[in-house]
């Protein structure tokens, strides 16, 4: 479980370094520069514990399941942003200066379609850790 939790954080900063440098090239930043926070580590490490419900609901439609990762996904969003704002008094990712769209700046909620397929993105993954790599624990 502790290798797969590393491979989840890990894996999670790399898309978010790809994301905001993609997000950096819509700015009109040639450079792609990306950014994280070292705290995106731990939340996406905790991915693997999103594993047992990958089992029980892939079985249902794509629209149901990627419906069910965006609720998850603005929950953890949520809840980790406040903690962090309350444990070091601001959350790294707050929105509140970048859309309207925002629940007290811990998540966007323009960032459905996103969260959608870094869901369904998330179960391929999970998938090939189990096939391929079956016995990373």
């Amino acid at each position: 479980m502790l290798t797969r939790y590393i491979i989840y954080g890990f894996s999670g900063l790399i898309i978010e370094i790809f994301w905001t440098g993609l997000g950096s090239l819509f700015s009109g930043n040639l450079s792609l520069t990306g950014h994280t926070y070292i705290w995106m580590f731990f939340i996406y490490g905790f991915a693997v514990f999103l594993e047992p419900i990958h089992d029980k609901i892939r079985n249902n439609n794509i629209f149901l399941r990627g419906i069910v990762w965006t609720v998850l996904i603005y929950t953890i969003e949520f809840f980790s942003g406040m903690l962090l704002d309350y444990l070091i008094g601001i959350c790294p990712w707050d929105y509140t200066k970048s859309t309207k769209y925002t629940l007290y700046g811990y998540i966007r909620l323009d960032y459905f379609p996103a969260w959608f397929l870094a869901g369904i993105f998330f179960e391929r993954f999970h998938d090939f850790l189990d096939s391929k790599i079956a016995h990373i624990e």
